[in-house]
């Protein structure tokens, strides 16, 4: 007898939600609690009991299955994380941090993908079976990302203030946009290297241009067609459709143009809901308001959407000969990912003359990464996994960022404190 999959949903909610009262007691952020519990109650942990404590035949098990059939969680989990990420550009908002803000923002992003690239490419030369260029440039791509939360609990808990918060907080704000675009250009030469075939420059360079441009233009049509929509409806549960509608309907486009009779594009649903997301909070009217019950619906999928990342991490890669292979790119993907982004948050507040301890400091509050890493990294396995060639690839790249994930999580708020107390915007008593 099987259990019903509505079964293990609410097995899988239950106990993530249980965590977090042991995470606050660990002083811990809640996502690593999630991560966590999915990686002990998936199907290369919990899964082995039930498959005679054994790897081999692991992809024939129900919970296996399970994980499997859920996947669509993590795509609509991170629509939603990138229509979000979208409403935080407000014209208003974006006139008044300036061009430093955005000067500095877009030089860490850069600096951390930078790095990881030049480190990560060295490696490719020297292990070309083991770490493909595909894998180079989604790393590289997703080493852009920031997590706010963590960063944002310290200057909370201990009550921070000064010249580094005010930067910090704007940077954080405007840094997972700056990621996704990153994303977009490389990711798509990375599918464009993967699906092999003849590579044409049109193929390398202007096919993923041309996904860009139509995903931009596809996303501010869909942002102003729910802005005027919104008029015309009063109740907030009404304005919410909308939101849904749009992420949906993004993520409809994304699937639809992939089919040949369309050309074949692999456009980017994560810019279509971002640029949605931003045009329905600059022309919607009350969009405060409805955006805060987008919160609330939205934070049990976002909690299934870390525990089932943390399920798919496939553990058998780690005894397979390959763990040896992936710590060791976790760790130089952590240690340049760190120095990449303390390099361009420092190049970015150098040129912009900010005060020294902006300079000296900021770049290491920028350490913590997760949701939108991770939603990228599962995202580029769910792609990679199309492709013959790139099936390790796919494995290798979600155990990466969960490995990193969980030291960033670890170590990140620590270095953040460490950082602000330096600064001295921590006040003394605290």
């Amino acid at each position: 007898m099987s259990l019903p999959i509505f079964l293990y949903v609410a097995i899988l909610l239950i106990v993530a939600l249980l965590s977090t009262r042991l995470m606050k007691v660990l002083k811990l952020p809640n996502v690593t609690g999630y991560i966590i519990t999915g990686i002990i109650v998936g199907p290369f942990v919990l899964g082995l009991f039930f498959n005679n404590f054994t790897y081999e035949g692991i992809e024939t098990s129900e919970i296996y299955n399970f994980v499997k059939q859920m996947g669509w969680v993590s795509t609509v989990a991170l629509g939603f994380i990138a229509f979000s990420i979208g409403t935080s550009f407000k014209k208003k908002t974006i006139k008044a941090v300036g061009k430093r803000v955005i000067i500095i923002t877009i030089l860490e992003a850069v600096g951390g993908s930078l790095f990881v690239f030049i480190a990560l490419l060295s490696a490719h030369f020297i292990f070309p079976t083991h770490i493909s260029i595909e894998l180079v440039l989604t790393l590289s791509a997703i080493a852009s990302a920031t997590a706010p939360a963590a960063t944002l609990m310290v200057i909370k808990q201990y009550k921070a203030k000064g010249s580094l918060v005010d930067t910090l907080l704007p940077v954080v704000a405007l840094d997972d946009a700056a990621a996704l675009i990153l994303f977009a250009i490389l990711f798509q030469i990375a599918v464009g290297l993967a699906s092999g075939g003849d590579i044409s420059i049109y193929k390398m360079l202007f096919k993923p241009l041309i996904e860009i441009a139509m995903s931009l233009a596809f996303g501010a049509v869909i942002g102003l067609l729910i802005s005027w929509l919104n008029r015309f409806f009063k109740s907030r549960n009404n304005k919410l459709v909308l939101c849904i509608f749009s992420v949906f309907f993004s993520l409809g486009l994304y699937v639809l143009f992939k089919q040949e009779p369309l050309g074949g594009f692999e456009l980017s649903s994560l810019l279509m809901c971002m640029v949605a997301g931003m045009m329905f909070t600059n022309f919607a009217k009350d969009s405060d308001r409805t955006l805060d019950i987008l919160e609330r619906f939205t934070s049990p999928i976002y909690m299934m959407f870390f525990v089932l990342s943390g399920a798919s991490l496939d553990l058998s890669v780690f005894i397979n000969g390959k763990g040896l292979i992936i710590l060791a790119v976790a760790g130089v993907y952590v240690i340049f990912r760190v120095v990449g982004k303390y390099v361009g948050a420092f190049f970015g507040a150098s040129i912009t003359k900010s005060e020294p301890k902006v300079k000296k400091y900021l770049g290491l509050t920028l350490v913590p990464q997760a949701g939108v890493a991770i939603g990228l990294a599962t995202n580029a396995n769910v792609l990679f996994a199309q492709f013959e060639e790139t099936k390790e690839a796919a494995v290798m790249v979600l155990a990466i960022v969960l490995t990193s994930t969980l030291i960033y999580e670890l170590i990140g708020p620590l270095v953040s404190k460490y950082a602000l107390s330096k600064a001295g915007e921590i006040p003394p008593e605290v």
